[in-house]
């Protein structure tokens, strides 16, 4: 948990659930602040599975996953390439895209190509407003939703201060909503209602500034679709474990994926407790199924 990432307090937060949770159900579980030194904590402490409970790049992005890999350490969750893949948005959608999965249309602006004068201005192929986001980022830093041209420079700063590359996409009016996938069958559905409209950083984390319905209030068409093209997110990816698929649905019911997330929230509060909760599954009962699901995987590749 922990580690460097502008993720790192949620990251605390969810590490502390989950190690309260464990120790609850009876097993000795330690926390790790990852760091450079992360290797020799893991042997120190004697390690035999890692629970991942690490947000953002660097723990989410397949960086930790191929360490545990090379040290031979089972962990939950998706693998080194499904991580690296979801991570990073563009990649991801591209992925998507190929499989007939519906993402918003857009493009990628490296860092200083906006300066040479030969990039339009939104670029080509996509009308005001339009999403500027970070490639390899969560908790919305650095997302901006441009609604005018006025606003284009200050949105690619803000995304490229967290990553070289800024995915600039279409916005999609209509509804927010989210489906967890937990070894690759979803959990009831959640609308997410946020103030103002934009589910941002403030809107996850603070308290009153979102309303969450679940199961959310689609017609059977809809929710059928998006349980589907979850799932299929979920598989065309390569995911294991608990993931988290957000999407936009059109007020015509049309949903795009927007991102897939391979380390979901796990504070009491966050959304695959939500939605676990609302499938019949308390806490602690969601946090042994994924620990014991990266046993059941280790088992299966001949680990001990």
């Amino acid at each position: 948990m922990g580690g460097r990432s502008a993720e790192r307090e949620i990251s605390l937060r969810t590490g502390q659930a989950v190690h309260r949770a464990l120790l609850r159900r009876g097993y000795e579980a330690v926390t790790i602040d990852a760091d450079a030194s992360v290797a020799e904590h893991l042997r120190a402490k004697k390690v035999e599975l890692v629970f991942v409970a690490l947000h953002g790049p660097g723990g989410e992005d397949g960086t930790i996953q191929g360490l545990l890999e090379v040290m031979g350490l089972p962990y939950t969750g998706s693998g080194v390439r499904a991580s690296a893949v979801a991570m990073h948005k563009a990649m991801a959608k591209t992925l998507l895209n190929c499989h007939g999965i519906p993402v918003p249309p857009g493009t990628v602006v490296t860092a200083g190509r906006s300066r040479t004068g030969g990039l339009a201005v939104p670029p080509v192929g996509l009308r005001w407003p339009v999403v500027v986001k970070p490639a390899a980022q969560g908790s919305t830093f650095g997302v901006t939703v441009v609604r005018r041209r006025s606003e284009w420079a200050a949105a690619l700063r803000g995304a490229h201060a967290y990553d070289p590359e800024a995915v600039v996409e279409a916005y999609i009016p209509g509804r927010e909503i989210t489906v967890s996938v937990l070894d690759g069958k979803p959990l009831p559905i959640i609308e997410i209602l946020a103030m103002g409209g934009f589910y941002d950083y403030a809107a996850k984390y603070e308290k009153g500034r979102t309303q969450y319905l679940c199961p959310a209030p689609l017609s059977a068409a809809v929710a059928k679709a998006v349980r589907v093209l979850a799932v299929r997110t979920y598989e065309v990816v390569g995911c294991q474990g608990a993931a988290r698929v957000d999407f936009r649905v059109t007020p015509r019911g049309r949903p795009y994926v927007l991102e897939i997330n391979t380390v979901p929230g796990m504070t009491e509060t966050s959304l695959l407790p939500m939605a676990a909760a609302k499938a019949g599954m308390d806490y602690d009962s969601l946090t042994e199924r994924i620990l014991l699901s990266a046993l059941r995987r280790a088992r299966g590749r001949g680990g001990s």
